[in-house]
C-alpha cells in the first residue's frame, strides 16, 4: 500500500495567482479605508485589473472558491497561517460568499465596483452580501459572486415518525442548517436562480449528488461545492446534537451516492495534499463509516496514490461491524475503522504499494479480535490516575512523566488544569505547571479552531508576562471577535505588559496597532517612553481614534491634543475631542471648529455640536461668529431678523443664551429669538447656563 508522502509533495500556488491574490486583498483593505476617488485606489484597482486580464490570457476564467480561512483556487487551497490571504477569505466569508469569478472581458471599472461592494463590512450592511438577490450578485458581467448560505430554507432533525430518511425541513435554524442547505443551493443553482424553495426534494442527498454529477464541470462550481463538503466535515468534527447528527446522515448519503470519479475530481479540487489529508481526517471523525472509506479511496485517487484491496478490504469489514455487528462490536468497530483511517492518513508516507512486512501487518489487524482493543481502553483513565497519586504523594518520576505528557498531547487541556488547580500546594505541582503552561503549548491551543478560551484564559494567569509573546502572534492572525478577547487578555496583565505591547507596536498591522493601543490607554499607567502623539497622524482612523483617546485621558497637553482631534478628517475622532473640550475649549481649537462649521465632510449635527462645544471658549471674536450665526439680514425699518433655521443656528442661539445674556448685541438677538414663532428657536434662545430654561 503506498502513502501520501506530506513532505516537499504540497502542491503550491504559481506566482502569478499568489501575487494576483495578495493585490486583491491589498486592493479590498484600501476600499475599506480610503474614501471613494482616492488617488490609491484608482492604482490598486488598475493593478488588479492588470492582473486579472494577464491571467485570463492563459484561462476562459478565473474562480477563487472561499472557505473561513482558506481560498481554494485551481485546486491548491492557500495557507490558513498567511495574514493576508487569511484576512481576504475572512472578509468574504463574513459576507456568506463561496466563491468569486472572473471571465475575460473584464473591465476596470467592473472590478472598481467590486471592490467598493466587497470591502464594506458585513457588519455595516442590512445584510451580507451572500444573502442579496441576483440583482446584486449578478450585476457585473464578468465578475460573479457565488452566495455561501441561504438564510431562508431551515434543516430539521428527522422525525422518528417519518424515519431517518425523511428530509423535510422543520425546527430551529442552525450553522448545520445553513451548511447543508447552502451546499444544496450550490449543487442546484449554482448557474441558475430557479430552485424551488418548497419542494424538499431539492435538498434530498440523491437529488444534490445527481446534480453535482450531472453539471458540467466548472471550477467555481467544483469550488463553491468542495467549500461546503470542507465545512461541514469541520463541523461535523467539532458539533454534536440532533442537528448536527441530521447533517451527518445527508452528507454521508451524498458522499456514498456520488460516484467513484466525481468524487475524486471534488477531493482534487479542495487543495493540495495537506488540505486533502486535513479533509479526510476531519471527515473520519464526523461521516457514517461507510462515507469514510470512499473518502479514502478518493483521496488516494486524487493523489494518484493507492490503497491496497487488503486495506480497504479491512476497512469495509469494520465499516460492517460498525452499522450491523452486535450492541458490543458495533462500538469497537467504529472507533477501530475511525482511527485507522486517521493513522492511515497522518502517515501516508511509504512509497512501496505491497511491501510484505505491512502486507503480514495489515493481515493480522484484520484477523486480530477485539479484545486487545477493549484491554487497551481499559487504561484510558490511566493519566489522570498517575498524575493524581503523584501530586498527592509527592512522588515524581518516569510514570508521572508519561502521565503528564500523554494528558498534555490531549486537544482539551482542561482536565489536566483541573487537576493542578486541585492539586495540594508543593514543589511538584509548580513543576508540573512549568512543563505544561509553556509558550508552545499556548500557542498549539491558540492555533486550535475553534479557540477554547476558557483553557487559554488559565494558561495565560499562569504564565503572566511568558504568555505575551504567543498572545501577540497570535492577534496578528486573529479576526476581530478573537483579537478582542486576547486583547483583555493583554490587559488583564497589568502596568507590566506596557513595555512589550510598546516593542511590537511599530511593527503590528493596523488593526493590530489599533487593539495593542486600545489596551495600553486601559492599562493603569503608560510605560515609559511612550508617547502615543506618534500615531495620532497615522493613516487608519482607528489607530488615530485610539491613540486620541489616551492622549485626552492625561491632562499634559490636553489642549493641543483637543485642537488636533477637532481638526481630524474622521468623525469619531473628532466627536472624541468636542466631548472633552465641552466646557472649556481650548482658542486655537475654537478657530478651526469656527471654520469647520460649514465643513460638509462633518454631519450636520457634528457641526451642531461642535458650535455648542464652541461657545465655551469665552472671547469677543467667538461671540462675534456667534452672533452673525444666528443673526439674519436686516428687514424693512432696519428691524434685526434671523437666520434660517438649522442644527447650528440653534446651537449658536442656545451658546449665547448660556454664556453671554449680560452682552448688549447678544441680548438683542436673544430677544428676537424670544418672540420668534417657532417653538424650537424660543426653546433654544431661553436656556441658561447649566441647561436650565
Amino acid at each position: 500500500m503506498s502513502r501520501l508522502n506530506t513532505v516537499g509533495e504540497a502542491a503550491a500556488l504559481s506566482r502569478e495567482l499568489a501575487d494576483f491574490l495578495i493585490e486583491l486583498s491589498i486592493g479590498l483593505h484600501k476600499n475599506a479605508i480610503y474614501p471613494p476617488g482616492h488617488p490609491l485606489l484608482e492604482s490598486a484597482t488598475g493593478g488588479i485589473a492588470r492582473r486579472v486580464a494577464a491571467l485570463l490570457q492563459e484561462r476562459p476564467s478565473l474562480s477563487l472558491g472561499v472557505a473561513r480561512h482558506q481560498l481554494i483556487i485551481e485546486g491548491v487551497a492557500t495557507e490558513d497561517t498567511n495574514p493576508v490571504l487569511r484576512d481576504l477569505a475572512l472578509r468574504l466569508h463574513r459576507h456568506h460568499l463561496g466563491a468569486v469569478k472572473f471571465t475575460a472581458g473584464v473591465t476596470e471599472q467592473e472590478v472598481a465596483d467590486v471592490l467598493a461592494t466587497v470591502a464594506v463590512e458585513a457588519g455595516r450592511r442590512i445584510r451580507p452580501l451572500g444573502l442579496e438577490g441576483p440583482d446584486v450578485l449578478q450585476q457585473w458581467p464578468h465578475v460573479r459572486l457565488y452566495p455561501l448560505t441561504f438564510e431562508q430554507l431551515q434543516l430539521l432533525e428527522e422525525s422518528p415518525e417519518t424515519g431517518d430518511d425523511d428530509d423535510s425541513m422543520r425546527g430551529e435554524k442552525g450553522r448545520a442548517a445553513q451548511l447543508w442547505i447552502g451546499l444544496a443551493r450550490a449543487a442546484l443553482v449554482a448557474q441558475s436562480d430557479d430552485i424551488d424553495e418548497a419542494k424538499p426534494e431539492s435538498t434530498d442527498p440523491m437529488v444534490i449528488a445527481k446534480a453535482i454529477e450531472e453539471h458540467k464541470r466548472d471550477a467555481a462550481y467544483d469550488q463553491v461545492v468542495v467549500g461546503y463538503l470542507l465545512q461541514i466535515a469541520e463541523e461535523l468534527k467539532t458539533k454534536g446534537g440532533k442537528e448536527a447528527a441530521a447533517l451527518q446522515k445527508r452528507i454521508s448519503r451524498l458522499v456514498s451516492t456520488l460516484n467513484k470519479d466525481t468524487l475524486s475530481q471534488l477531493m482534487e479540487m479542495g487543495g493540495d495534499v495537506v488540505q486533502r489529508r486535513k479533509f479526510v481526517v476531519d471527515a473520519s471523525q464526523g461521516m457514517a463509516v461507510d462515507a469514510v472509506v470512499d473518502l479514502v479511496q478518493a483521496a488516494a485517487a486524487s493523489s494518484e496514490q493507492n490503497v491496497t484491496h487488503s486495506m480497504i478490504r479491512m476497512l469495509k469489514k469494520l465499516a460492517v461491524h460498525a452499522d450491523g455487528g452486535t450492541p458490543a462490536a458495533r462500538p469497537q468497530a467504529d472507533v477501530a475503522l475511525r482511527d485507522q483511517v486517521h493513522r492511515l492518513i497522518q502517515n501516508w508516507s511509504l512509497d512501496d504499494p505491497n511491501p510484505d512486512g505491512y502486507r503480514l501487518a495489515l493481515e493480522k489487524m484484520s484477523k486480530a479480535s477485539a479484545r486487545a482493543r477493549v484491554v487497551a481502553e481499559e487504561f484510558d483513565c490511566e493519566p489522570e490516575r498517575l498524575l493524581k497519586m503523584g501530586l498527592e504523594i509527592g512522588v515524581h518520576g518516569p510514570p508521572l512523566v508519561r502521565a503528564v505528557d500523554t494528558l498534555a498531547a490531549r486537544a482539551d487541556l482542561a482536565p489536566l488544569l483541573d487537576i493542578l488547580d486541585a492539586a495540594p500546594p508543593g514543589w511538584i505541582a509548580e513543576r508540573v505547571w512549568r512543563t505544561v503552561a509553556t509558550p508552545a503549548r499556548l500557542r498549539t491551543q491558540l492555533d486550535r479552531d475553534p479557540v477554547a478560551m476558557p483553557v487559554v484564559t488559565r494558561l495565560v494567569a499562569r504564565m503572566q508576562l511568558a504568555a505575551v509573546t504567543p498572545l501577540l502572534d497570535a492577534l496578528e492572525a486573529s479576526d476581530e471577535r478573537m483579537a478582542n478577547m486576547i486583547a483583555e487578555l493583554l490587559g488583564s496583565l497589568g502596568a507590566s505588559v506596557g513595555p512589550l505591547l510598546v516593542a511590537r507596536l511599530a511593527v503590528a498591522r493596523w488593526p493590530v496597532q489599533r487593539q495593542l493601543l486600545a489596551v495600553l490607554g486601559r492599562l493603569p499607567e503608560r510605560p515609559s517612553g511612550f508617547d502615543a502623539n506618534a500615531w495620532v497622524t497615522h493613516p487608519d482612523p482607528a489607530v488615530r481614534r485610539e491613540a486620541f483617546r489616551i492622549l485626552l485621558r492625561a491632562t499634559e497637553g490636553r489642549d493641543a491634543t483637543i485642537t488636533a482631534a477637532v481638526a481630524d478628517r474622521d468623525e469619531r475622532v473628532v466627536r472624541l475631542a468636542l466631548g472633552a473640550a465641552m466646557n472649556a475649549c481650548p482658542a486655537a481649537a475654537a478657530r478651526i471648529l469656527m471654520e469647520r462649521a460649514n465643513d460638509p465632510a462633518l454631519s450636520p449635527d457634528l457641526r451642531a455640536l461642535g458650535v455648542r462645544v464652541l461657545a465655551s471658549h469665552r472671547s469677543p471674536e467667538v461671540l462675534h461668529w456667534l452672533v452673525q450665526r444666528v443673526e439674519g439680514k436686516k428687514g424693512l425699518l432696519f428691524k434685526r431678523g434671523l437666520a434660517s433655521k438649522s442644527p447650528e443656528m440653534l446651537a449658536a442661539l442656545a451658546g449665547l443664551a448660556a454664556a453671554w445674556t449680560q452682552d448688549p448685541n447678544a441680548a438683542a438677538v436673544l430677544q428676537t429669538a424670544q418672540k420668534s414663532s417657532d417653538p424650537e428657536i424660543v426653546a433654544a434662545a431661553t436656556r441658561r447656563a447649566g441647561g436650565a430654561a
